[in-house]
């Protein structure tokens, strides 16, 4: 959508002004109908909402997209909503609820055919929660998911993810203090930046080499790699932050191999003012805390004293907890007259980091643990699916083995039978043959007649049930089982009606009809109900409708039954009428809707409508459409009627009587 795009790029344009274009695309949105156009548009607006930091607004498209591509069973577009949310989190440090929606995503793309983008995907996720694991010191989960990662990447050949993987790796073993592990894992992750030509990579690289010699106390080695770092000429304009973390590090490692100069106080100065034109005062507590330290040794206690405690602060407001602890401890041993404060403030903060650490471990275990529980319940389904499937071919085998046989018994036993006939009874097999044109004109009328009771009575109870049952099908709530067995027992006597028309063959089934009225409001109430559209039936209530002949019933019925399936199946109507009244010996039968219309010299004529053209015929009646495209369709069918009569009527009893569906 272009109104997104703008959203999305038009940078001259204020933050809420694009924000303002995005909410716009997403009414337009609204409007579409097609799932599939609204999917793929819809997960463009939740990361341009991302992207614009609209938290709320964010929030609620995603969780839209989520819910449309589940039921879609889009699982791409699932997992990169579920990476949305992950990453929206990790913006605001909730890294527990980053890793959970990461691992949603992971199990999202592993339900993607396997391929290299659904294997990059996979691999980018656990990379993801490798990150989350770092963060709250899970140093064994993050090592295993991000080795996971290092072997994907590695057989696709994407070397600027493994080198951000590697390095990840190095990071988790400076975390465990295994330094010599770390600056052999970041000497390999320099391996993969040979083919990527990316000074900042590069720059990155050789700050984690340089700041591992340190941890690792070899300053020597260390002020060595930072010089080689610092004298790269586009390092302090292309990479402002990255420079004063290296110089920090530079002068702090002259320090620890004993210079104490006041060149090194203004080193540490610079990169302050550094970080303070670029708004990254997480660093600055880092600097002003090796600045105390240097103060101290230059016997500048008191300005060491009020520097540490700046740092402490700074350290606080960023949550930068791991630096609050070194500066609380520092403050200790330099500031004797609050040693007990800042010792007693070293123990709780450093207890309740532990236990807030070992809760976020249990909730990490406790995800893996419910994952791994989802995947053994969709293995043991997916084991009892296949076997019911094995059962059902076995049993469908046989039936079809039992069939041919029997088939072949009768087929056999009707043969033998014919020709012990045709040896036996030569005179009645001519007699047959001389009869032979008649019987097949007879069986055709026969077929036709068996064909539009099946037509207009059975397929369209069958209709209604299924267009009912389809609604019920998502739905678990007792009154939606007490419908479905309703539905069963409309099964039972459509079975019934089934039964009814095989002993029609006897010419019987004419006379089965009975409470003609109730009948028809049964079958015009149950296609309402099934279809959505408002049905309505009015009838002369003075006149005795059971005394109709069984021919005028049957036909009568099923000549409305056709009509309103006709109303449900094509017509696309929201109402329907039907009426029925004598006038003039004839049985006046309408039925009226306000659907599409049709042209009628242009129609085709399908089975529905040459059945009631048959119909009527059968009756000696009439029959008159009166239709337009837009207009609606009206059918009017008179039928003789001799057998019908008037019931006494009653005092004060109108001539009408209207029944509505």
């Amino acid at each position: 959508m272009e109104i997104v795009r703008i959203a999305n790029d038009s940078i001259e344009l204020s933050l809420e002004e694009r924000k303002q274009y995005l909410k716009e695309g997403y009414k337009k949105l609204k409007q579409v109908d097609a799932d599939s156009t609204r999917l793929k548009n819809l997960s463009k607006i939740s990361l341009v909402g991302y992207r614009l930091r609209d938290s709320s607004f964010f929030r609620k498209v995603n969780k839209e997209l989520s819910d449309l591509a589940r039921t879609k069973n889009d699982f791409k577009i699932l997992g990169e909503s579920q990476w949305d949310m992950a990453s929206f989190f990790r913006r605001y440090l909730v890294v527990d609820s980053s890793y959970y929606y990461r691992q949603l995503a992971y199990q999202s793309f592993n339900q993607l055919p396997q391929d290299s983008i659904s294997q990059s995907l996979k691999a980018r996720m656990l990379y993801g929660m490798a990150l989350a694991q770092n963060d709250i010191k899970d140093y064994l989960g993050a090592e295993s998911n991000v080795t996971k990662a290092i072997k994907i990447f590695t057989d696709l050949g994407d070397n600027s993810r493994l080198f951000d993987s590697y390095n990840l790796m190095g990071n988790i073993s400076s975390g465990q203090k295994n330094e010599e592990k770390a600056l052999e894992i970041h000497q390999k992750a320099r391996t993969y930046l040979k083919s990527l030509n990316n000074d900042r990579l590069n720059w990155r690289n050789q700050n984690n080499i340089a700041l591992t010699y340190l941890r690792k106390e070899e300053y020597t080695n260390a002020i060595k790699s930072y010089n080689e770092l610092l004298q790269q000429p586009d390092l302090r304009s292309q990479y402002p932050e990255l420079y004063g973390i290296a110089l920090v590090s530079h002068t702090y490692s002259r320090f620890k191999t004993g210079e104490i100069g006041e060149d090194l106080n203004q080193k540490y100065l610079d990169a302050i003012k550094i970080y303070t034109s670029i708004d990254k005062t997480k660093d600055i507590g880092r600097a002003k805390q090796y600045l105390a330290e240097l103060l101290v040794t230059q016997g500048k206690r008191d300005k060491a004293i009020v520097l540490a405690g700046e740092a402490n602060q700074f350290a606080e407001e960023t949550q930068n907890n791991d630096r609050r602890l070194e500066v609380l401890k520092f403050l200790t041993e330099i500031d004797s007259e609050n040693a007990v404060a800042y010792s007693t403030a070293y123990y709780d903060l450093s207890e309740r980091l532990k236990e807030e650490e070992r809760a976020k471990r249990d909730k990490f275990a406790r995800v893996r643990l419910e994952t791994d529980q989802i995947i053994e319940e969709n293995e043991v389904l997916s084991r009892q699916k296949q076997i019911w499937i094995g059962v059902t071919l076995g049993l469908l085998l046989f039936g079809i083995a039992l069939f041919t046989i029997i088939s072949q018994r009768i087929s056999n036993n009707r043969l033998k039978f014919q020709q012990k006939q045709q040896e036996s009874n030569q005179e009645i097999y001519n007699l047959m043959l001389a009869q032979q044109g008649k019987f097949e004109e007879g069986k055709k009328l026969e077929q036709k007649r068996i064909s539009e009771e099946l037509h207009d009575g059975v397929l369209g109870q069958m209709l209604g049930i299924r267009l009912v049952l389809s609604g019920l099908n998502e739905m678990a709530d007792e009154k939606s089982v007490e419908q479905r067995g309703e539905l069963i027992e409309k099964l039972r006597e459509t079975e019934e009606e089934i039964r009814t028309i095989s002993h029609e063959l006897n010419n019987a089934s004419y006379q089965k009809i009975h409470n003609f009225i109730v009948s028809l409001e049964d079958m015009i109430d149950s296609i309402g109900a099934s279809s959505g559209i408002n049905c309505s039936f009015t009838y002369d209530s003075l006149l005795e409708w059971d005394s109709l002949e069984g021919d005028i019933k049957i036909n009568a019925y099923r000549i409305v039954q056709e009509s309103l399936q006709n109303c449900v199946k094509h017509a696309q109507c929201k109402n329907a009428s039907v009426n029925f009244e004598c006038e003039d010996n004839l049985l006046k039968l309408s039925i009226k809707d306000d659907g599409r219309g049709f042209d009628i010299n242009k129609g085709k004529r399908g089975i529905g409508l040459r059945n009631i053209i048959s119909r009527v015929k059968k009756v000696n009646g009439t029959l008159d459409i009166e239709s337009k495209k837009g207009e609606g369709t009206t059918i009017k069918v008179n039928i003789p009627m001799n057998y019908a009569k008037q019931t006494e009527i009653l005092e004060d009893l109108g001539a009408k009587q209207t029944a509505k569906a």
